[in-house]
């Protein structure tokens, strides 16, 4: 399967069936700017989960993840996959760790497989993560497309 992009909203998938929307999380606990001010506008559950999990310290690290129901035929996955929220210096790597990015969607693989889900996202880690698109296709192509999960990612018009 190939990656199906749109313009649209990553926070309302066009797809019937069971949908799991991806985004990504810092490994500190953060939550409020970009993408995820989106989700917390439409469902308060993941933003409340995440900071719950992150509290807990439970598995609270990069390559993990989180599911979160929202609806009866939609999750949230929130993946750890940031480290910090920002870079010190321009010469500082940025947040995002492509690691991090593959482990994590690899567990959202078999969370779908077992879901029978399509994977919906915003260009995941391409935003205040400070990730590259060039980076993050390949490894969304290889952990879900290339496997048979469809995959729609949105850009927001």
């Amino acid at each position: 399967m190939n990656i199906t992009y749109l313009i649209g909203d990553a926070t309302s998938p066009t797809s019937t069936g069971n949908k799991i929307i991806v985004h990504i999380c810092n490994d500190i606990g953060a939550w409020g700017k970009g993408f995820v001010m989106a989700l917390s506008k439409k469902w308060k559950a993941p933003e409340k989960e995440y900071k719950t999990w992150a509290k807990s310290g439970v598995q609270f690290q990069l390559g993990e993840v989180q599911f979160v129901q929202v609806e009866p035929d939609i999750w949230v996955a929130n993946m750890i996959a940031q480290r910090d929220i920002k870079t010190k210096s321009k010469r500082d790597l940025p947040p995002i760790r492509y690691e991090a990015v593959q482990q994590a969607l690899s567990k959202v693989n078999t969370f779908a497989k077992q879901r029978e889900a399509s994977i919906h996202m915003p260009r995941i880690g391409c935003g205040l993560a400070g990730g590259t698109w060039d980076k993050i296709e390949p490894i969304i192509n290889n952990e879900l497309a290339t496997r048979g999960i469809a995959v729609t990612v949105y850009d927001f018009d």
